[in-house]
């Protein structure tokens, strides 16, 4: 190897590994900018759809983060109120929950064993004095709520400008790739836009119907936070495979709370027969129309996205995913014309004699 040879691969070697420390420093923005992105195709669909009433493409995303914001207040208005009162009533309650459960003979058992109810009754005496110093730890954070806030508005921002901007940026792309490449390049990019785009249409539905269904057994057991807790589970449902059960454990324990066992045996058997039925039915569906994952491929792909990013990384996740197997497929498409047509070149032109 000659020595202008060397020195073009320690230059390569330098150039790479000033760019990945450069993405290492600048990775919270990168973060963001991804984050955004998401966000902008997720979101893609409904702005289509509010353009096509005859708004302008601008006024068609500022409706479309108006319907969130009015969808967030919405919600807000059904869900805080009752948090606040039944959290109150909750509170004062403790001791009586208590008391009930030392008229359940399997409990009595227990606690002339271990002490249980004793040792309940100390803490629902604690309860007041630890909320309040709840109360002051949430005063304590309000700096990073702020910053939270502020990287929120952010990233909404940055979105906006992908969807007022971004198929203009993508058609000068494919426009500057040439007649060959900017087709097969659209091709991929339509491909990726329908699978993120209709995996967050069908996630928010699986939601929604986990939510309302939580909501109407706890309403039929007359358990408490029937609302709140309907929303937990709708919010955690979110998150692939794991979420439901998450949700499932902490709604389960209200259910005890308020009647053991009786109403923490249906719950544990609707959330069983539930999780089957969206595991086995409803996932399969959206995730077949849409993103087009195996399941082993789902499960693997949440575990790398949790590992990464946590929740946020769980919940981008199979989309991400569909985008690589659509990136994949296409590799292997071409990979597999070229070897089928071997005097052809890498995009299907013919390579000319003496080449």
């Amino acid at each position: 190897m000659s020595a202008r040879q060397v020195a073009k691969v320690v230059l390569v070697a330098a150039v790479v590994a000033a760019a990945l420390y450069l993405l290492y420093r600048i990775r919270t923005v990168v973060v963001l900018v991804f984050i955004a992105l998401f966000i902008a195709v997720a979101l893609g669909r409904a702005v289509d759809r509010f353009e096509r009433l005859g708004l302008k493409r601008w006024l068609a995303i500022l409706a479309t983060y108006l319907t969130m914001l009015l969808a967030v207040f919405g919600v807000g208005l059904l869900i805080v109120p009752p948090i606040v009162s039944q959290t109150n009533r909750f509170i004062k309650n403790v001791p009586h929950y208590v008391d009930d459960l030392q008229k359940n003979k399997t409990i009595r058992d227990y606690d002339r064993k271990y002490h249980i109810v004793q040792k309940l009754k100390t803490g629902a005496a604690k309860l007041p004095s630890k909320v309040g110093d709840a109360v002051g730890a949430l005063r304590s954070v309000t700096v990073g709520v702020f910053s939270a806030l502020v990287q929120l508005i952010t990233v909404l921002v940055m979105a906006f400008f992908m969807l007022l901007d971004g198929k203009r940026i993508f058609a000068w792309v494919f426009a500057e790739l040439g007649p060959v490449r900017g087709p097969r390049a659209r091709r991929i990019a339509d491909d990726i836009y329908r699978s993120v785009g209709g995996y967050v249409v069908g996630n928010l539905l699986i939601s929604l119907i986990a939510g309302v269904g939580t909501w109407a057994v706890l309403a039929l057991l007359g358990v408490p936070f029937a609302v709140p807790l309907g929303v937990v589970m709708a919010f955690f449902d979110l998150i692939p495979l794991v979420g439901a059960t998450i949700a499932g454990i902490l709604i389960g324990i209200v259910a005890a709370i308020h009647n053991f066992p009786g109403d923490a045996i249906v719950w544990v058997v609707y959330l069983i027969v539930y999780q089957q039925i969206e595991n086995n039915v409803i996932q399969p569906v959206v995730y077949r129309r849409t993103v087009q994952l195996h399941p082993l491929l789902v499960i693997v792909a949440v575990l790398i996205g949790a590992s990464l990013l946590g929740v946020l990384g769980a919940l981008v996740a199979i989309p991400v995913a569909g985008a690589v197997q659509i990136f994949a497929r296409d590799w292997w498409q071409l990979h597999t014309a070229d070897r089928r047509a071997p005097g052809m070149g890498p995009v299907g032109e013919e390579v000319p004699e003496g080449a």
